[in-house]
């Protein structure tokens, strides 16, 4: 009789256990066991979510296998996010934080277990994770570096137990679930000010959820073209998605006393939206309307939202005002759709998505050739990448971007974001004064934009208009109170500009608490400790840039920055030199 063969198969293995747990039961046997089973419960979901499947939880462990490491990794990120959240809202003593590992590796298949050294390695990476971290192999970074906008750490080759060779691990960055610096002072401001909730998606599929998406962004952006209304950024609003929350909570989180929510369920040529505007502060609705109509009469749909809601807030809007609101779309409904799919593609800000939001883009412009938004959308899918360092070629990109850029503001003179990229794109060629106009259109066109905003205040750092740039990304951080990492970053480059180096290094040290491996805000802050004459701390953090990029260059890092001022580039130069980074 011959002997069965053990059947094999290459598996993405996720393993997670709790930190601390002794201590925990010790302190606390059926707190610990209650709050183990809902944080395994979260984890399942997302788990499930992400494609995966759980194979064992014996005690606090947790063993989970995926067909793919994306998802895998993916997974891990939104568990940690997910619990970090949980977390906060709990005394520190109290708090359970995992630490989980990823591995790609060969396995044996035993019924629903699985064996082997692939597994054994998962556990033996997840022991090298900090409480609430993640780290991954070789193997896994190696399928997932150019597919995942994540912060890396290469903590170097591990000797693990039981396993023959050392192990190349990574350490992954993650941010809490609500971001970790906050503008927690948010007052409401003198004038009206709305936070426009996800609509939800009711249709029963996925898919759909670019459309539901997409009115939320259309209405966002038509109501920051109103002078006189406060609008919250897209980034914040968005992190609520999926959520049930209470509109007060949205009011006081976000400083906003109007909210928007909704909901939308298409079915084959019928479109059903919902929508109330709510008083964030009293909980008193003050509008709320029911669309049954035809797909064709969705652009008359987001303009009717947008007008009853200035009508409801008492905003008075000139004839030039009112007149921007008015949707300038297709009335070609596949052409919209297909620039709505390229939206979602775009927003997920990840090298892939950049990707996929091009070809949505170019299918649009195939079918119209003078649809403005869709060469306003390819022009930023290829700017925006270049923020990133993705792309192989970003003369190239540039050329692309200046082309579509072009031809959006051609087909409409009105497109807010299109002038906000123009800027940005003579700002790279030097063409100051061409910078700074576009900046000034952008801003006019649309005065409540967060990024609009952030963006123009770039331009103005770089002609030496620092003070007007500081109150720019202080109106911008002020419309997007879970704030980006690159709003920070600028605003503690503005410090160090005026020589508020103090100011400047703990904005530079909260970016870092955000996103850890942003290096931008490393270099920064080793040549802001160089100007402020603490030179022990810059050299320590020059030691941090040089461990992440060996070849680092000043020179060579600086020529990505345009300034008009050709001393603001030597004197950061002679800094990051003096802190001991070569030139």
């Amino acid at each position: 009789m011959t002997k069965e063969r053990a059947r094999r198969k290459l598996t993405a293995i996720f393993s997670a256990d709790v930190v601390g747990y002794s201590r925990l039961m010790g302190e606390d046997e059926a707190g610990t066991v209650q709050l183990l089973k809902e944080y395994r419960e979260v984890i399942t979901q997302l788990v499930q979510k992400h494609l995966g499947r759980v194979i064992d939880s014996p005690g606090d462990n947790l063993l989970a296998e995926f067909t793919s490491v994306v998802d895998a990794t993916e997974c891990a990120v939104k568990v940690q996010e997910r619990l970090n959240s949980l977390n906060s809202e709990l005394p520190k003593k109290k708090r359970m934080e995992y630490r989980i590992g990823i591995n790609l590796g060969d396995v044996i298949e035993d019924g629903a277990r699985i064996y082997g050294d692939g597994v054994n390695i998962a556990a033996r990476v997840e022991g090298l994770a900090d409480a609430g971290g993640i780290c991954i192999s070789g193997s896994v970074f190696d399928q997932i570096e150019s597919k995942m906008p994540l912060s890396y750490d290469y903590i170097g080759k591990q000797a693990v137990k039981n396993i023959k060779n050392p192990v190349k691990v990574y350490r992954i960055y993650v941010k809490s679930e609500k971001a970790l610096w906050v503008n927690k002072e948010v007052k409401l401001p003198d004038e009206p000010s709305i936070a426009v909730l996800p609509f939800e998606n009711r249709s029963g599929d996925p898919e759909q959820e670019y459309f539901s998406d997409g009115l939320t962004e259309e209405i966002i952006t038509g109501l920051s073209k109103i002078p006189k209304l406060s609008v919250i950024a897209r980034n914040s609003t968005f992190t609520y998605k999926g959520k049930a929350v209470k509109v007060q909570q949205v009011s006081q989180e976000m400083g906003a006393k109007y909210v928007l929510e909704g909901s939308v369920r298409s079915s084959g040529e019928r479109v059903r939206i919902t929508a109330q505007l709510i008083d964030g502060t009293t909980g008193q609705h003050l509008w709320a309307e029911r669309y049954d109509r035809h797909l064709n009469d969705i652009f008359a749909i987001q303009d009717d939202i947008t007008l009853r809601i200035v009508i409801a807030l008492q905003v008075k809007l000139t004839e030039g005002e009112q007149a921007r609101l008015v949707s300038k779309s297709t009335k070609n409904l596949e052409t919209y759709i297909i620039l709505l799919q390229g939206h979602k593609h775009f927003f997920e800000f990840t090298k892939d998505g950049f990707l996929l939001a091009r070809q949505k883009y170019e299918e649009a412009i195939d079918l119209e050739p003078e649809y403005a938004p869709a060469h306003g959308g390819l022009a930023a899918a290829y700017t925006v990448p270049l923020w990133f360092g993705w792309g192989d070629s970003p003369e190239k990109a540039i050329a692309k971007a200046i082309e579509h850029t072009q031809k959006c503001l051609s087909l409409d003179d009105t497109d807010a974001f299109a002038h906000a990229i123009s800027g940005g794109l003579h700002l790279v060629q030097h063409q100051w004064e061409e910078a700074i106009a576009a900046g000034e259109r952008s801003v006019v066109l649309s005065p409540n934009s967060a990024d609009i905003i952030a963006m123009f205040a770039i331009s103005l750092k770089s002609v030496g208009r620092v003070n007007e740039a500081l109150a720019m990304i202080e109106k911008a951080i002020r419309l997007n109170p879970l704030t980006p990492e690159w709003y920070l970053h600028e605003l503690g480059t503005y410090y160090r500009l005026l020589g508020r180096y103090d100011e400047a290094i703990a904005i530079m040290k909260k970016t870092l608490d955000q996103n850890p491996g942003y290096l931008m805000s490393q270099i920064n802050l080793t040549a802001t400790y160089s100007m402020a004459g603490k030179l022990d701390q810059a050299r320590a953090q020059a030691k941090e840039v040089l461990n992440k990029v060996p070849d680092f260059s000043a020179e060579k890092f600086m020529k990505g920055f345009p300034y008009k001022d050709q001393k603001i580039i030597d004197g950061f130069i002679e800094n990051l030199c003096k802190a001991g980074l070569p030139a």
